[in-house]
């Protein structure tokens, strides 16, 4: 991957669930030094700043659904900011709960269709997050957003998807917590689906070396969304969906490694973000060391193969 103009979007959502704390996330990673890591690496940097939810009615807490009305502003002003984005560098979303991915890939999908290219998704979380409206007992909304940008259901109240991800473009690495009706759901579509048992049984490298090779066949973008709970909470504690069990700093790296060496990777999340609860900073850093590896970091060069011959 060569020098990149990286734009660092704050996201700063924190409705998609009850637990609040998320909104303090895009300044917990301005904190930690990412513009810095970015830029010692050769990339420029620039930050936008937050991005603030579009004009909405205030939420009555009627209905199952948590604060939908924020959240949906939220999904039109992010769609906006990362199509924008799209078009003038590499965009970082600093979240921020994975809700922010409802605008955040329906925005960059936009802006793959106007290069005629195909968008894919690496989803590296211990959830699926596809759920539909009906189906989320919780109502908390960050658990749906795959189901919408594939476009799996119906959200009919949230901004429309003109240019949905194909099921089959979206590979889940880390899985370690699903629920029975999203299991179901995804059972019937061509969704990439590893666990940590099968990462346990085959590793890390190779079903996400297999993805890359689709996506490079088809010329397609990459989004890369990382959620803080994709890694183990004894390494990353300041979540608030902890799930025991996760990815180990090193496979965390390793697969960051491997998607820089792609050069594939054109725009990424950074979510789940609660410095509340972090010690010290310590996951802040974490993450900020993960974004490194993902655009360039190592500690030796080596060679690699190309996924682009």
């Amino acid at each position: 991957m060569s020098s990149r103009h990286c734009i660092l979007v704050g996201a700063p959502v924190d409705s998609g669930k009850r637990r609040t704390g998320c909104l303090m996330g895009p300044d917990a990673y301005r904190t930690a030094g990412l513009a810095g890591a970015l830029e010692s690496l050769g990339h420029t940097v620039e930050d936008i700043g937050n991005v603030t939810p579009a004009p909405h009615a205030p939420d009555d807490g009627a209905g199952k659904l948590h604060e939908p009305n924020l959240t949906r502003a939220w999904t039109e002003s992010l769609s906006e900011a990362a199509e924008a984005a799209m078009a003038r560098g590499m965009p970082i979303f600093l979240g921020g709960d994975h809700a922010l991915a409802l605008g955040t890939v329906r925005g960059v999908a936009n802006h793959a269709a106007t290069q005629e290219r195909p968008l894919f998704v690496l989803w590296l979380d211990a959830h699926s997050d596809y759920h539909s409206l009906e189906s989320t007992d919780s109502g908390n909304l960050h658990g749906c957003p795959v189901r919408y940008f594939t476009k799996q259901a119906q959200f009919d109240t949230f901004p429309p998807v003109p240019n949905p991800v194909p099921p089959e473009n979206v590979c889940m690495i880390g899985l370690r917590s699903v629920d029975t009706a999203e299991r179901e759901a995804m059972e019937k579509v061509g969704i990439h689906r590893h666990d940590m048992r099968d990462i346990d049984e085959n590793g890390i490298a190779r079903p996400l070396s297999a993805f890359l090779e689709k996506v490079a066949a088809q010329n397609g973008m990459l989004h890369v969304s990382l959620d803080v709970d994709f890694l183990d909470p004894s390494v990353a504690p300041a979540v608030g969906t902890t799930v025991p069990g996760g990815a180990t700093v090193r496979e965390g790296h390793l697969v960051c490694e491997i998607l820089h060496d792609s050069g594939l990777m054109t725009s990424m999340d950074l979510v789940e973000l609660n410095p509340f609860l972090d010690e010290r900073g310590r996951t802040a850093h974490l993450m900020v060391d993960l974004c490194a590896s993902a655009m360039g970091r190592r500690v030796f060069d080596r060679p690699t193969r190309s996924y682009n011959t």
